[in-house]
């Protein structure tokens, strides 16, 4: 007997990659279950599923820096309260983070894929199973999106959840409406400004030479941002061309008032509304 589960949650997350740098990703979830009934005639009662797996998830991935330890280009540090990430590049320059703990989720591979997560979630959350339940299957898929969208990574120091962790990220839709038509060509031109990148806010910029790490040296220009959260003290530094300074916070209601601001530009008295999506299914609305 099988049960089964769509749809259970969404994983923001990012992970990184040798040749994209920072991936901000926004996993669908899907279980199914195998096994025999118990003394209620279930597998595992739905309540339980969508509890109990989903806070196995959250709290092993969600909202996390996914890091390849097994790679050869990756070295990390553990300290009883912070974790120091070195990722080499495929061009040579580095990325380099120091973050609480938990910031991260460490797993034994070269290469970060959906398969990957997948085995791995398969693992953890079978051991938290009921003896009933004999195999588990986790399936992630992205949203399905047919117009242009992009991956961003970002940290919000002023959050009391775990979007404070500063290298966490989406896979998000994107819609510009000028005078309520919707502008396919305004949309690829964010899709393919913001690919791949990491949004910070320039209140967050530091000196690299307040790093409290030993900063990788290459000919690469360096971005190099900070700020103590809840959770603790979060520190990066990665390849200036890989990120964008912005002049506010990057909460998605900020994203969807820069986007605005920045197409009324280009587009003069026209009415501009923008849809900026964090992830799946949610987002902010922007006008002028």
């Amino acid at each position: 007997m099988k049960l089964f589960v769509r749809d259970l949650t969404v994983i923001d997350a990012t992970y990184l990659d040798a040749q994209r740098g920072f991936v901000g990703e926004s996993y669908i979830v899907d279980v199914i279950l195998t096994g025999v009934l118990n003394e209620q005639s279930m597998i595992l009662d739905f309540s339980l599923v969508k509890k109990q797996i989903k806070a196995i998830i959250d709290a092993e991935v969600d909202h996390k820096l996914i890091v390849p330890h097994a790679s050869s280009r990756c070295s990390v540090t553990l300290e009883p309260q912070r974790t120091q990430v070195n990722f080499k590049l495929n061009d040579n320059s580095y990325i380099q983070l120091k973050c609480p703990n938990e910031a991260y989720c460490l797993l034994e591979s070269e290469t970060i894929s959906i398969e990957v997560l997948e085995t791995y979630l398969e693992h953890i959350i079978m051991l938290q199973l009921p003896e009933n339940v004999g195999a588990l299957e986790i399936k992630l898929r992205s949203e399905v999106i047919d117009t242009p969208f992009y991956h961003y990574t970002h940290g919000l120091k002023k959050h009391d959840g775990n979007c404070q962790r500063i290298a966490h990220g989406h896979r998000s839709k994107l819609d510009i409406f000028v005078n309520g038509e919707f502008n396919g060509h305004l949309v690829q031109d964010w899709a393919n400004r913001w690919k791949d990148i990491y949004l910070v806010s320039s209140d967050d910029i530091i000196d690299k030479g307040d790093l409290s790490f030993i900063v990788k040296s290459n000919d690469v220009e360096k971005l190099c941002t900070a700020y103590h959260a809840p959770q603790g003290y979060f520190e990066l530094l990665m390849p200036a061309h890989r990120a964008e300074v912005l002049p506010k916070d990057t909460t998605v209601e900020e994203l969807a008032e820069y986007i605005c601001e920045q197409t009324k530009k280009r587009v003069g008295n026209d009415n501009v509304t923008v849809y900026a999506y964090e992830g799946v299914g949610k987002g902010a609305i922007a006008e002028l």
